[in-house]
């Protein structure tokens, strides 16, 4: 079987690293990627949203299955430009895909179907919101509608800056056309967990649970970012936890995206809040998180192309989804200024000793090639992820990997999986 992956990220490679176990692949193609998914892959430049060209790649490479990793061409409908012309596709159509797509549609469609969330309204008009918020309780959320790497969410702890983050979002557009509606919601206190799942259209099971740190400094300070490192699975996600969320939140979206016309076939992450009142949902992706996707799948025991073709054909039902009795720990090597302003282009040492050391990984999230060097070539360049018999073994183990790697200005948080410690 040949099979293309569609992305240049962490979670691209991580997928990429489970295709490659496959028996049933032959060759992987990837459009794209990145210097490090062109180990297991032969990588093309065509950029993720340029549909015409990833389809005509695909028919000329003659390729089986192909799997979208990123957002934006989900959301944009490459999957459905794809299967128009006979290819097989893992992800979500256009219509589906809005899940992510539009926060202001998964909020109406969580209070549709009394899936539990945040208390929330939504904006189209500006001067509309900077008037609902002065009446508001703080502190407050203002999330950007649309698609905004991970970056349109601001918590405001006062008036103030929720007027400056109405400027932000919806009057100064820094997040684009993602800002042109806005939700805002109330604020809420817990745990968060991150849960992905695979879907059929009816069926869901879900993976192993994972937390992310989204801050760019240590104790969750300074700027949102797509993820500074993450931890598999979380203590706060016990099984009291995992059975309210099965009946409340995860079969009651597959149900509810049925019943709006929309059924959902691909990969749900559910962005929880353990609140005291009970699991709630933070947001919906489309798509394999990034970075959770690096510490559950090396923990998946699947084949993930049995996985991946069960849910095209419907027949999710019948797959028993396995992980190991252990965990996984990634940390984001990350140059310094990210998420504003980095620099790109500085070599990278000591990628070669992951070949040689089993249960250590070296994601790459933002590298290439500069002639026979791997260079840095975005602001989260490497997701060091390392597998342990429990938490604190995992995270010390990835933390130790970290010191293997070099290249000037980089930069990580050196509290990634502190939680676990309290847990």
């Amino acid at each position: 079987m040949k099979v293309l992956i569609v992305g240049s990220g962490g979670r691209e490679h991580a997928i990429a690293y489970s295709v490659a176990k496959s028996d049933k692949v032959d060759k992987i193609y990837c459009t794209p990627g990145n210097a490090g998914i062109s180990e297991y892959a032969e990588c093309a430049p065509i950029g993720a949203m340029e549909f015409d060209k990833i389809t005509a790649f695909a028919k000329e490479k003659e390729v089986d299955l192909v799997i979208v990793g990123m957002d934006d061409p989900l959301v944009g409908g490459l999957v459905d430009c794809l299967e128009a012309e006979g290819i097989r596709t893992f992800g979500p159509k256009k219509a589906a895909a809005i899940l992510e797509g539009s926060k202001a549609f998964s909020k109406d469609l969580m209070k549709k179907y009394n899936i539990p969330t945040a208390a929330y309204e939504n904006f189209t008009d500006p001067e509309k919101a900077l008037s609902y918020l002065e009446t508001a309780k703080y502190p407050i959320v203002l999330k950007a509608d649309g698609l905004a790497l991970g970056k349109g969410v601001l918590i405001c702890n006062t008036l103030e800056e929720a007027k400056e983050g109405v400027r932000t979002i919806m009057q100064d557009k820094k997040f684009g056309d993602a800002g042109n509606e806005m939700v805002i919601e109330e604020f809420m206190t817990g745990r968060e967990v991150s849960v992905l799942s695979f879907v059929d259209g009816k069926t869901i099971k879900t993976m192993t649970s994972a937390q992310d740190h989204k801050r760019a400094g240590d104790g969750d300070t300074g700027l949102n970012t797509g993820g500074m490192g993450t931890f598999s699975p979380s203590p706060f996600y016990t099984k009291e936890v995992d059975e309210f969320c099965q009946k409340h939140i995860y079969q009651a979206t597959v149900d509810a995206m049925r019943a709006e016309g929309r059924p959902f076939k691909g990969v749900i992450f559910f962005g929880l809040m353990l609140t005291e009142e009970g699991p709630k949902v933070l947001e919906y992706n489309a798509r394999f998180g990034d970075p959770e996707a690096q510490v559950v799948l090396p923990r998946m025991k699947n084949d993930i192309i049995e996985v991946v073709e069960a849910c095209i054909d419907g027949t999710l039902d019948q797959v028993d989804l396995q992980f190991e009795d252990n965990a996984a720990v990634c940390v984001v090597l990350a140059s310094e200024g990210y998420p504003v302003s980095y620099e790109k282009g500085l070599p990278i040492s000591g990628l070669e000793k992951f070949k040689d050391e089993e249960g250590y990984y070296c994601f790459h999230a933002g590298t290439k090639f500069d002639g026979e060097n791997i260079v840095t070539n975005g602001g989260r360049v490497l997701g060091i992820t390392a597998k342990g018999k429990d938490l604190k073994e995992a995270r010390a183990n990835a933390y130790a990997a970290t010191e293997w790697v070099q290249f000037d200005n980089k930069y990580m948080r050196h509290d990634i999986g502190k939680a676990i410690d309290e847990a």
